[in-house]
């Protein structure tokens, strides 16, 4: 199956889980999971949540932030990944001077 994200429509999500400002994203959903490219504006965040139910990947495609993930600081940049194990809690901050565009998979377990 090919999943080409230049032809989805983009969707602004305000706040994503309490976090500041608006999370831009482009989301592939069927019941196996999600497949998202999302962009993180300067400042914006996704706000801290807890991955009860599957695990999530976040490949950093470009810009710099930081995760927060289970009370531990972790660098986002170009080419890391950043993952959060099901059971785990995590937040994803824009520290950057520009936008930070993450591909994320959330598998359904």
């Amino acid at each position: 199956m090919l999943i080409n994200f230049k032809e989805m429509k983009e969707v602004a999500i305000p706040h994503l889980n309490g976090g500041e400002g608006e999370v831009s994203a482009k989301m592939f959903m069927d019941e196996k999971g999600k497949i998202m490219l999302s962009r993180l504006p300067v400042g914006a965040s996704i706000g801290m949540h807890t991955h009860t139910a599957s695990s999530e990947m976040n490949y950093v495609i470009s810009g710099e932030g930081k995760a927060v993930c289970d009370g531990k600081d972790e660098v986002l940049k170009a080419g890391a990944c950043q993952y959060c194990p099901k059971g785990s809690s995590h937040s994803i901050i824009n520290t950057g001077q520009e936008d930070l565009v993450l591909f994320t998979v959330v598998p359904e377990q």
